[in-house]
């Protein structure tokens, strides 16, 4: 026998990059090799999961907002309906409203990234890398968020998810005041898109609410918002639930950019629903793409790819030498593309459906219905309630379970 095995599963097919029609089958046939070969699994891979209809989760750590990428690819991509949840930071949420203070459609410029940081800091310039802003626009987008917080819908305790969909319908009524178009928050709003955030006292929204708590504390005032964490992680798991048990296809996506916590808060409810509960029926992700920065070998959990997270539970271990790829790489240079060729398929989806009609066309081309899912999506934030307590329900059941773990012969200090 040959030493030299010819596997067809893995010829390499490539086309002149002048040859091809669609940016799909640019990123199909002219990424051989290498890096190039990464993010092509990482688009077929995400071709896969939509075209079967899985409801998709999308971690994103990084400064989308005041870099105005949400409004460039993100926003487009959570208008197709495949996204269930978006797990950021909150930074991302505060940056968000910027563009639609009073006076401040423009606040965002361009700036050296290796300028003079002295004189952008001597003329009260603030920089993000290459992104420049006055710092008038932070002590502004302090005042309106706290002028939200004040609001009588506000003075209750209530998971994150119910701030950020709060504060994404005062994003809303501002954008449209000042003519801006609609930004992050206002598009999950619309969409009920649930925002979680795990880390959610690490950023300038929950600044402006401890300065408020403090007010509070020194008698300037009454403030009664709080935010409910255990209610924020147990809808995230009870989302995670709902994907697995009660959708059609009985499986999720992730698509995961940049690491951090936006990262881990994605993917930990699986292990609360199996190691925390008991739940011996809960699984991890079909599909898992990541786009990160961070080096494999710092051991990060930024870094990890989703075979480790196999190790975890947090990733399905009979699909993913398939279903799941980590591309060490930027973001944001390679996202416009990526949804640009997603969209197209949608769309040339749409035109053969006009031509065709439903039944023929899903019978050609089978990946057709779960792109062409209603724009609407699963509105999840809308049924957080009717979730938990399924949720809730099945906690209950595992009461004999449950009561093992609460006991540990613990050293006492003497």
């Amino acid at each position: 026998m040959s030493k030299h095995h010819h596997h067809q599963e893995s010829t390499v097919v490539t086309q002149r990059v002048d040859e091809v029609g669609s940016l799909g089958e640019l990123f199909d046939q002219c990424l051989p090799a290498f890096g190039g070969a990464v993010l092509r699994r990482i688009y077929q891979i995400l071709d896969t999961a939509i075209g079967r209809g899985c409801p998709m989760t999308l971690a994103i750590a990084g400064p989308v907002t005041v870099s105005d990428q949400h409004r460039t690819w993100l926003n487009p991509l959570l208008e197709t309906g495949w996204i269930a949840y978006l797990s950021t930071t909150d930074a991302v949420c505060y940056h968000d409203g910027h563009r639609a203070l009073d006076g401040h459609s423009q606040p965002i410029f361009a700036v050296p990234a290796n300028g003079d940081d002295k004189a952008l800091r001597d003329e009260g310039t603030i920089r993000v890398f290459d992104m420049g802003f006055a710092e008038e626009v932070l002590f502004e987008q302090d005042r309106f968020i706290t002028a939200c917080l004040r609001r009588p819908e506000f003075q209750r305790k209530m998971s994150g998810t119910e701030f950020r969909h709060l504060l994404g319908a005062c994003y809303a009524a501002q954008e449209k005041e000042n003519g801006v178009t609609p930004g992050l928050l206002a598009t999950c709003h619309r969409l009920a898109i649930p925002i979680l955030v795990g880390a959610p006292s690490d950023g300038s929204a929950f600044l402006n609410s401890m300065k408020l708590w403090a007010m509070r504390e020194a008698g300037l005032l009454d403030h009664r918002f709080e935010l409910d964490l255990h209610a924020e992680v147990f809808e995230s798991c009870a989302y995670h639930h709902w994907g697995l048990f009660d959708e059609p296809v009985h499986a999720l996506a992730t698509l995961i950019l940049g690491g951090g916590v936006p990262k881990n808060f994605n993917l930990q409810p699986e292990p609360a629903l199996s190691q925390i509960f008991g739940l011996t029926d809960a699984t991890g992700y079909a599909f898992d793409v990541q786009i990160v920065s961070a080096p494999v070998t710092d051991g990060s959990l930024s870094s990890c790819p989703p075979a480790e997270a196999v190790t975890w539970g947090k990733v399905d271990k009979d699909t993913y030498t398939q279903t799941t790829e980590s591309l060490q790489g930027d973001f944001s240079a390679l996202m416009p593309f990526v949804v640009r060729a997603l969209l197209e398929n949608r769309g040339r989806y749409e035109k053969w459906r006009e031509k065709m009609g439903d039944e023929a066309l899903f019978a050609k081309h089978p990946k057709a219905r779960g792109y062409l899912r209603p724009r609407d999506g699963y509105r999840l934030y809308e049924k957080r309630g009717a979730l938990t307590a399924k949720l809730l329900a099945r906690v209950k059941e595992q009461s004999a379970f449950l009561k093992t773990t609460l006991d540990y012969p613990l050293a006492i200090a003497k």
